[in-house]
């Protein structure tokens, strides 16, 4: 596999994941977590579910990477995320020392990696990040889009009842 292939396999996983969101009643975001070609972690949103703000997609899989290798330094890997990290996850990726971060679709209200902010690649910050956008940008935002779309239908249908 190439580069740009290998990138789109892994954000198809990630994709997957966003999918298992959705269908939660989760806003669809997922995240895979890839160490020197294995995939250590994969998460998706779940703020809904344990009503708990800091239970982002990216953050879970911070976490289950960490307890996979046995170390917070998440050196040598790769994270691949359906939506542009918000300024927490962009704070956390920083913090493990992920050294490479690949994305699907911008987040024009909360995105801190290209779109509000560049935390990732801050040089005032003792860690940067490589960041690669637009990775089958188009099927992670037709998620989102599809998931708000039926979100705004539901609230609309009930005020016609």
């Amino acid at each position: 596999m190439n580069g740009i292939e290998q990138d789109q396999y892994y954000m198809q996983l990630a994709i997957e994941e966003a999918q298992k969101a959705s269908q939660k009643g989760e806003v669809p975001i997922g995240a895979v977590i890839v160490r020197e070609g294995q995939v250590i972690a994969r998460a998706h949103n779940l703020r809904e579910t344990t009503q708990n703000a800091v239970t982002h997609a990216e953050l879970l899989a911070i976490q289950e990477a960490c307890t996979n290798i046995g170390s917070w330094r998440l050196e040598h890997t790769e994270l691949y995320v359906t939506l542009e990290p918000c300024p927490m996850c962009a704070g956390a990726i920083l913090q493990a020392r992920i050294p490479r971060v690949i994305y699907g679709a911008r987040d024009a209200k909360a995105g801190s990696v290209d779109s509000l902010y560049r935390l990732l690649n801050d040089e005032r910050f003792n860690h940067q990040c490589e960041v690669k956008e637009n990775v089958l940008a188009d099927d992670c935002g037709q998620l989102l889009t599809q998931f708000f779309r039926a979100i705004r239908e539901k609230k609309k249908n009930r005020k016609l009842l």
